[in-house]
């Protein structure tokens, strides 16, 4: 449905995005994650039409953001990061002030804002003037204003950001309910809303795309790999390192920074999920030296997702 190809948008001499190429299929849910200042809110506004590329383009079916801008806008909704309501208006005012502009007429609009209303749980809040209103529900109606021509394409940019707990669930059912009939792009820098959320994940750094894949495979090969560390009371640094070299074959073993003088600490990382525990208990048993600590790390999501966005 769409295809972005070598996307790139320079600020003066600093590159924000750089070439970036990827396709996004109807009714997908897209998570476009990285740490802040990696490009997604730039790619996103690319994608809504509000900045143009500096070189690259994006096609939307049939149309070209650098020749059909209007067409590809009419096709979708979008919620940037702080929703851009009028804070001295109610609700429901201000939802059918939004439903005019779009062009509704009054039986349209009337329908469009229950259907809004009990789809972003407005119901009880429609008499209230926006500004009482909390940062999660002023992000709901920022939400139903984005839906209130029912695109079919719907871009969020950091939706949950600034949101508590129970905020954040709240956001994330709705964009699941949303997701069943449209495509959903959304950015956040929370590994958590991304795998709860969507169907696929693209991680971009510095302007590029380190990382695009579905949400299962990307869990997949985060549960491919694990560290063992180990903690050792009284034993000579070299002596243990040899003899966990002796273990550890071809697994790469990292000498580890302790707080105790007489505490020696080692990682055993190895490429998949082989227990190398027991084997060093049992070693360990036949010297003189105690084991203050052994347990196994499985790789995460998040060490993956802070691996692919590290500074060097």
């Amino acid at each position: 449905m769409i295809q972005v190809r070598n996307l790139t948008k320079y600020y003066n001499d600093f590159c924000a995005v750089d070439g970036i190429s990827l396709d996004i299929n109807k009714g997908e849910i897209l998570g476009l994650l990285g740490p802040n200042g990696a490009g997604k809110t730039t790619t996103l506004r690319m994608l809504t039409g509000y900045f143009r590329p500096s070189s690259g383009d994006i096609q939307v079916k049939d149309f070209s953001i650098l020749k059909d801008t209007l067409k590809i806008k009419k096709l979708m909704g979008y919620l940037p990061e702080s929703a851009p309501l009028y804070h001295n208006m109610l609700v429901f005012d201000y939802l059918d002030y939004v439903a005019g502009i779009r062009g509704l007429n009054r039986e349209e609009r009337m329908k469009r804002l229950r259907e809004l209303a009990d789809l972003c749980g407005l119901s009880n809040i429609m008499h209230k003037p926006v500004h009482e209103l909390s940062k999660g529900l002023k992000q709901r109606v920022g939400l139903a204003h984005a839906m209130m021509t029912d695109p079919e394409i719907l871009i969020l940019d950091e939706p949950t950001s600034g949101l508590d707990p129970n905020q954040i669930a709240d956001i994330r059912d709705i964009i699941k309910r949303i997701g069943k009939e449209k495509t959903i792009i959304f950015s956040t820098h929370i590994l958590s809303e991304a795998e709860a959320t969507c169907d696929r994940i693209v991680i971009i750094n510095k302007g590029k795309i380190v990382a695009d894949d579905s949400t299962i495979s990307l869990k997949k090969k985060a549960e491919k790999g694990s560290s063992v560390k180990l903690s050792l009371s009284g034993a000579d640094p070299e002596k243990a390192a040899a003899l966990l070299r002796q273990i550890a074959g071809e697994n790469e073993i990292r000498k580890l920074e302790s707080e105790e003088k007489e505490t020696v600490s080692f990682e055993i990382k190895t490429s998949d999920d082989f227990d190398l525990r027991k084997e060093i208990y049992l070693k360990i048993k036949e010297t003189d030296w105690i084991i203050t600590e052994l347990f196994m790390e499985s790789k995460s999501l998040e060490k993956i997702f802070r691996e692919l966005t590290k500074e060097n």
